[in-house]
């Protein structure tokens, strides 16, 4: 007869938002042992399983920390309850807490204060909101307060399905999998599954019980804003050459998410183990892309079975057209659906699709080794250059602007170049020549038409580095100590790594603004001798750039740019990823505008 053998839960902590999808085991009639379901829609040998959820509602308040999800609170911040900031943000666990999270914390009492201005109207930000103005924060004097609240007045079913000891069980699911919610917060969840018998609908034996810790809301980092660095709108009309209008503008976001095959507790032993799990940080980055509405969405480190089966639907419903390369296997050792690539994803009402190219380095090294390296030395110059890294190349349409109005039948054109350079240290002569071969593609591409072009990614190369020179500058010095390593005799003459695309990296706008646009605190966060972030990548072990969105200067300029994290946008002694920040990447974005046509005399 079918019976359960074990139950167990994959994380500890519920999250709000965050699936729980509970391991139950089970044998069948036949012995053999096995997670599959057994639904009431096909029953095996006259039995089925049923599952129930139940919310263990205390009759004691309780409320969360917002720095350490899985403690309870004690004290409150009065200022962010004066200043309407999500309450949620203002308990904490002890006055340490308290003090210890303090330089991140008043950061949402000045967002608050600046959230409304002179009009007294709110002024927008992206991932997240605030309603009203801060005032300074203050302690209660006590500890635990029977006024502590989940800062809603929580809606149960009618239904009341037990009492007992101060306790009310509700049942809130009848499946196997319970999504919690914000009513869930600060409660015990009850998982039970049992055997039923098919004809009387009856359990058979006793049923299987787990409980949860009490569920914690899905923590979120403190917005971030997009910063205006253009000083002066620029208008104009669409120019003979396809360039996206400027009379319209179109953001771009470039983010390295931390596929889950690399997000192990080994190598990040410092976040938490529920925050490092793939069901909460898929939930995080979904909620952190979509909140930043871009336009185009360049993704790196995207699982090809995650892309099928999470972002492309996702974003499906918030109006994204999905793109993906994975990378190539013949270095990949594992189950292939883990293998990631990179993921390109724009707006339908936005963009539409004129052509894609994909790029497999793996070929290009096939055919740079038949070509120069001799017979002898092929194999190990394969085993070399064959990294399996790849890019996107996407060619879009532009569906805003005023070409209908004033050049009837010009297309407005942007090429959009999605890429994850070779992370090996040890191969810096791999990591240029992917660059240089990316290059050289988009080389030919942008020599058919003179079109805005985008080049974004994590090119796994710090600022000053040979490939981000030539990135950046067109070519690399010929003293460049990078060049020091090249066995294979592949980045020789070294005049022969340039290009001719006049490519700018988007975030040295800060560092090139007039200090008069109030952009000093921005320019604080980059690295004043390479005009680069500060950091993309924040681990324990490193902290530096890596990640970049290079434009064409001579048809876009920047008018925007999301705003960089610092030390207080981190938690003291923290480093990504963490709780709130789902990745060891910083999302990047920018929001560009078409140059006007300049007409020679």
């Amino acid at each position: 007869m079918l019976s359960v053998l074990r139950v167990h839960l994959p994380s500890d902590i519920p999250i709000v938002g965050c699936e729980l999808t509970p391991y139950v085991l089970l044998r069948r009639p036949d012995k053999s042992v096995n997670t599959e379901d057994v639904p009431e829609s096909a029953p095996l040998d006259g039995h089925f399983m049923r599952y129930k959820w139940y919310r263990i509602q205390s009759d004691r308040k309780v409320a969360i920390c917002s720095v350490h999800p899985s403690e309870q609170a004690t004290l409150q911040c009065l200022g962010c309850v004066k200043a309407k900031i999500p309450v949620a943000k203002s308990y904490h666990c002890s006055p340490k807490c308290f003090s210890d999270a303090w330089q991140q914390h008043r950061v949402l009492h000045e967002r608050a204060a600046s959230a409304v201005n002179e009009n007294g109207a709110e002024e927008e930000e992206l991932f997240g909101r605030f309603n009203s103005t801060g005032s300074n924060a203050s302690l209660p004097g006590s500890q635990s307060s029977p006024s502590l609240a989940n800062g809603a007045t929580p809606v149960y079913p009618a239904a009341v399905a037990q009492r007992s000891g101060g306790e009310t069980w509700f049942e809130v699911g009848r499946s196997k999998t319970y999504t919690p919610t914000a009513d869930d917060i600060g409660h015990v969840l009850k998982f039970e599954c049992v055997v039923v018998d098919a004809a009387t609908k009856q359990p058979v034996g006793h049923a299987n019980t787990i409980l949860t810790s009490r569920v914690i809301p899905a923590p979120s980092p403190s917005p971030r804003r997009l910063i205006s660095v253009s000083g002066v709108d620029v208008m104009g009309s669409l120019d003979s050459d396809g360039c996206i209008s400027s009379t319209g503008t179109f953001t771009v976001l470039s983010y390295n998410i931390l596929s889950d095959v690399y997000a192990t507790n080994e190598i990040y032993s410092y976040c938490p183990s529920w925050a490092l799990s793939w069901p909460y940080r898929r939930q995080n980055l979904l909620r952190e892309i979509v909140g930043y509405r871009a336009d185009i969405v360049c993704l790196q480190e995207v699982q090809s079975d995650h892309f099928e089966e999470f972002f492309a639907p996702e974003l499906d419903k918030h109006g994204y057209q999905a793109l993906f390369k994975r990378k190539t296997a013949e270095v990949f050792i594992g189950n292939i659906s883990t293998i990631d690539g990179c993921a390109t994803f724009f707006r339908r009402d936005r963009f539409s699709q004129v052509k894609k190219y994909e790029v497999e380095f793996n070929k290009a090294a096939q055919s740079l080794t038949d070509a120069v390296v001799p017979n002898s030395q092929k194999k190990t110059a394969l085993g070399r250059l064959v990294k399996d890294n790849v890019a996107l190349i996407v060619v879009l349409e532009a569906k805003f602007g005023n070409q209908v109005i004033d050049n009837p039948g010009k297309r407005q054109l942007v090429c959009v170049a999605n890429t994850h350079v070779n992370v090996h240290q040890d191969l810096k002569d791999v990591k240029l020549w992917q660059v240089h071969t990316l290059l050289k593609g988009l080389e030919k591409i942008a020599a058919s038409a003179k079109i805005p072009m985008l080049v974004c990614g994590d090119f796994n190369a710090i600022p000053g580095s040979a490939p981000h020179a030539l990135l950046a500058l067109g070519k690399v010095d010929p003293m460049d100590p990078d060049l020091a390593v090249d066995p294979l005799g592949i980045l020789r003459p070294v005049s022969k790594l340039a290009h001719q695309l006049p490519l700018v990296s988007a975030y040295s706008t800060f560092a090139r603004m007039a200090v008069g646009l109030g952009l000093e605190q921005h320019r604080r966060r980059m690295d004043p001798t390479t005009n680069e972030p500060l950091f993309t990548n924040c681990t324990r072990d490193f902290i530096g750039t890596l990640d970049y969105i290079f434009y064409s200067a001579d048809t876009l300029t920047v008018e925007s740019l999301l705003e960089l994290l610092d030390e207080d946008s981190l938690r003291k002694d923290t480093a990504l990823p963490s709780p709130e920040w789902s990745s060891d990447h910083v999302a990047l974005l920018a929001e560009f505008r078409c140059m006007p046509k300049t007409t020679k005399r």
